[in-house]
């Protein structure tokens, strides 16, 4: 008898599928889940992909539970429940909200205990009761507008008022206020304005982490934002406890979520101010991941914490190698580079970058593939997708940013997407690129179609957020295209994309650096895609910008001297058109004519 337990919350979905067989255990990892923020169609979807995820030849499930974030009512629980129903029919399935498992996950109090309450503190931040009788109660859990006191969210937006605070007062801007600047690549104060108003609740979250570290050097400012979030966790945990027990008996308080979780300190505080206010009680840090609770739900007994667990990989999409990558060979010529003369180490790396034209050129049948894809797909109104993780994201966004101003096309017609959102264009967000779920789910999102491509980024050629997003384009009959630099792969006949770019720019200097001559060829490539489809679509005569937006005074002299290169006019005629038609190159250059 197989059963399935799933923990969806704000930041992941964890699931773990007990197959019956040998006590064997296999764990899946997707992207976040809050039913407040799925329709019917979308949480089906998301249902979905977890099905697909898992080995069940001859599996016959016999119970399944799902936690998921945001499930506060019984209408929420039905709507869990027929959504399950869909997918895995005639199997009983267990609704509950992200909190419940958490408390059967935890360990077992030393002695009786009246109730056990969940303070959990993650991007936000609830309490859960659960008495010795079974009765349940939830505090808290209204969102960052509402509530949220002590989570992540909380100490990130009050850490940001602090500083601003501080610098009225003083006139001095802390270095707090700087640490902030720099995590968000904010050049000024003032930019903070503009960023806080678009920023979403998981960017203001993520800004915790700074707080802490300041905290760690002793920071006035984020010790004193601590010290409140602690005390308003420690006050949520009493007040809940007080409204299940009455009175001060023994109970036993569980820490849970990422904050109190990766934050031994902080949680270390929230301890202290618990027992502080209730004496008689156990606090305890949960160490096992809630979605064991969730395989409790689902078996409706007591787990073996100890059962072997395998990380279930996804099958059918990923290519195999035939031979290491030579992204991650090391390069014979930079053995000695920690002993090299500055002169001879500028060297091997300037003559390393001189070696990437020549193997270009060598997939350059492949590069026109590609190109003619792309043009086709402008000239039917469609969409250029960038797809990858660090770098290789990176540079997609990069270049995508780049086609409104230089070619005055929507923002909508050439798109980057990253693992792991827009964090990671300046931070490393761990695991996010292992999802082949969350690539599917980014290309769901995006509303991708079959007028579109999907171009997916990858060094090394095996990256899953990217085989995710490529196999989602697929299913949807978007054009797929796989940049990559490893010539040694194996992909299945049914996830090949249309085009396959492998270009084999040998080792980096630094062994596995993507960023060196890796990121030089993608950078390359993509400029030269992008350049050609807009030539080849009506943005380009001779080699001007002849649909550059002139958006600051630098691009208007440019205009200016397109304008006169057009049209043969004199710079007052130039100007004077431009501003008559807006600023729109072309339409000045008609006008002349």
């Amino acid at each position: 008898m197989a059963h399935l337990g799933i923990e969806c919350g704000a930041t992941k979905t964890v699931a773990l599928f007990e197959t019956g067989a040998n006590g064997e255990i296999q764990r899946g990892e997707f992207g976040p889940a809050n039913l407040r923020l799925l329709d019917d169609a979308a949480l089906q979807r998301r249902l979905g992909v977890i099905d697909k995820y898992f080995d069940k030849p001859g599996a016959r499930l016999g119970g399944i539970a799902i936690a998921m974030a945001g499930a506060r009512t019984e209408a929420d629980r039905n709507r869990i429940r027929h959504a399950a129903g869909l997918i895995w029919p005639n199997v009983v399935c267990h609704a509950t909200n992200d909190l419940e498992p958490a408390l059967l996950a935890a360990p077992p109090p030393k002695s009786s205990a009246a109730a056990h309450i969940l303070i959990l503190s993650g991007t936000g931040s609830c309490c859960y009761a659960r008495t010795a009788e079974g009765t349940t109660l939830r505090f808290g859990g209204w969102g960052h507008i509402l509530g949220d006191r002590g989570s992540g969210y909380d100490i990130g937006l009050t850490a940001l008022k602090a500083v601003i605070y501080a610098f009225d007062h003083d006139g001095k801007w802390p270095s707090l206020g700087s640490r902030f600047l720099s995590a968000l690549l904010l050049n000024a104060p003032d930019d903070l304005i503009d960023w806080v108003k678009r920023a979403e609740k998981s960017q203001v979250a993520a800004l915790a982490v700074e707080v802490f570290a300041a905290a760690a050097r002793r920071d006035p400012i984020a010790r004193a934002v601590l010290q409140k979030a602690a005390e308003s966790l420690a006050e949520d945990g009493v007040d809940c406890a007080m409204r299940v027990v009455k009175k001060k008996v023994s109970v036993q308080f569980v820490l849970a979520g990422s904050v109190l979780v990766k934050q031994p300190a902080f949680a270390g505080e929230v301890r202290r101010q618990l027992l502080r206010h209730w004496p008689k009680s156990e606090v305890v840090t949960l160490q096992k991941e809630a979605v064991w609770g969730a395989l409790e739900l689902a078996r409706g007994a007591a787990i073996d914490f100890s059962a072997k667990v395998v990380e279930k990989k996804p099958e059918g999409i990923l290519p195999r190698l035939t031979a290491l990558s030579p992204t991650e060979q090391r390069n014979p010529r930079s053995m000695n580079l920690h002993e090299l003369s500055m002169e001879k180490a500028i060297a091997l790396m300037i003559d390393e970058e001189t070696s990437i034209g020549p193997a270009l050129r060598k997939v350059r049948p492949e590069i026109e593939q590609a190109l003619n894809l792309i043009v086709a797909s402008f000239r039917r109104g469609g969409r250029l997708f960038y797809v990858g993780a660090g770098t290789s994201g990176r540079l997609g966004v990069l270049d995508a940013s780049e086609c409104p101003p230089t070619f005055r096309v929507s923002p909508e017609q050439v798109q980057g997407i990253i693992a792991g959102g827009q964090t990671a264009l300046w931070s490393a967000v761990e695991g996010m690129e292992d999802d082949p779920a969350a690539g599917a789910a980014a290309i769901d999102g995006r509303g991708v179609t079959k007028r579109d491509v999907v171009m997916g980024i990858a060094a090394s050629g095996r990256t899953p957020f990217v085989w995710g997003a490529l196999a989602e384009g697929r299913r949807r009959a978007a054009k797929t295209i796989l940049l990559c630099f490893n010539p040694h792969l194996e992909i299945p006949a049914k996830a090949r994309p249309d085009v396959l770019i492998a270009a084999d720019v040998g080792p980096e200097v630094l062994t596995g650096s993507t960023r060196l001559k890796s990121g030089t060829a993608t950078k390359i490539i993509l400029n030269t895609l992008t350049t050609l489809a807009m030539a080849q679509t009506g943005k380009v005569l001779s080699n001007l910008m002849v649909d550059l937006n002139p958006s600051n005074e630098k691009l208007r002299e440019r205009a200016v001297r397109i304008v006169r290169e057009v049209t043969g006019a004199d710079a007052e005629a130039a100007l004077a058109s431009l501003e008559r038609n807006k600023w729109v190159v072309k339409a000045a250059c008609e006008s002349l004519k």
